[in-house]
């Protein structure tokens, strides 16, 4: 350790540089893995905060919730009970002369159930009658306010804000929370059909009709359009990353030890022992990575002060430390090719020579 820290003491500019690489990428690695989450996120923010462990739709939807419609008699022989909520689903263009449009989805509940009953507001109230709507916070955020009355895709009825909602998002468009028979009138649809899904708090939940199927919530979740695909490409980006992190530090690493080869073989040729010398290039990996590291969560952390509401980044801390600690598994491994060469030197021929 003694000699790691002396070494990189006297060289400043040198091994500033490469832990200023390693910042680089420490810090790309973090605002990476924050985007991926917070795309996930808004993917399935409204779908987790319901609570719910299975989902039941039509068996033909194509594990689509917007594509899914549930008639009465498909319903006839199941028992509704408290753990258990119906839900309409219906793509909509919200419109309000002065405002921005906003593609949202609009999600139909009935007031008596868990999903109505458990929302968690931060302005307003619930719904009470037809009109009223709940709304996501994305929308307060475009210049939305309480009591404002807006129209859906060409329908000339209007609906008012009753109330905002965090988080609630699905496949990244905001919610809007309302009445199940307004999502039948927004589907063009009769009474026949009461629901798009049926979720459930219980994993086991069945029915007895053949045309319905039960999905388990993740299964549900995996199945959203573009969410596997998305989550695939970050997760090989990061991986990249971390790949190209271990080469530089192996190559940096590599590259220094070739520089000192001599001095190594004099120290050899002194009696200091081999694992003298490694321990001391595996403590100067670790202060180069841990240094980047440190440098690079605060820059993530100032990155997330002043990164606007509208960028979809999720800072979770107990995943970003994952990844720290990832960081520095890899530049461990970068010190390896290094200590290989330590431990064949010869003093007789490096001097000799």
């Amino acid at each position: 350790m003694f000699l790691s820290f002396k070494e990189i003491k006297k060289e400043k500019v040198r091994y500033g540089l490469i832990i200023g690489m390693i910042v680089l990428i420490c810090y790309l690695i973090f605002i990476l893995t924050s985007l991926a989450m917070g795309l996930a996120q808004q993917n399935t923010d409204a779908i987790d905060s319901w609570n719910v462990k299975s989902i039941v739709l039509d068996k033909d939807s194509n594990t689509s919730m917007a594509q899914s419609l549930i008639t009465k008699d498909e319903v006839k022989k199941t028992n509704v009970t408290s753990d258990k909520a119906y839900i309409g689903q219906a793509a909509v263009v919200t419109k309000k002369s002065g405002r921005t449009n906003e593609s949202a989805q609009f999600l139909g509940l009935k007031s008596n159930q868990f999903v109505a009953k458990n929302l968690t507001l931060t302005s307003g109230h619930k719904v009470e009658k037809a009109n009223q709507v709940v709304v996501d916070d994305k929308f307060e955020t475009d210049g939305y306010k309480l009591g404002d009355k807006i129209k859906f895709n060409s329908l000339d009825k209007e609906y008012k804000i009753v109330g905002f909602t965090k988080n609630a998002k699905l496949n990244i468009a905001p919610v809007i929370y309302g009445n199940i028979s307004e999502w039948q009138n927004l589907k063009n649809i009769n009474g026949q059909f009461v629901a798009s899904a049926i979720v459930s708090k219980k994993a086991n939940f069945k029915t007895d009709n053949k045309q319905l199927k039960t999905y388990s919530k993740s299964a549900f979740i995996s199945k959203l359009p573009g969410y596997s695909a998305q989550n695939s490409t970050f997760t090989f980006m990061i991986a990249f990353l971390m790949i190209i992190s271990l080469i530089v530090i192996a190559v940096f690493l590599y590259i220094l030890t070739i520089q000192k080869i001599q001095n190594y073989a004099v120290l050899r040729a002194q009696g200091i022992p081999a694992k003298t010398l490694v321990g001391a290039t595996i403590s100067q990996s670790i202060t180069l990575v841990v240094s980047g590291l440190l440098i690079g969560i605060i820059l993530t952390a100032i990155t997330a002060l002043v990164m606007p509401a509208a960028v979809p980044m999720s800072f979770n801390i107990p995943i970003l430390s994952e990844v720290g600690i990832g960081l520095v598994l890899t530049g461990l491994l970068g010190s390896l090719i290094p200590i290989r060469i330590i431990l064949h030197v010869d003093p007789v021929s490096v001097i000799g020579g």
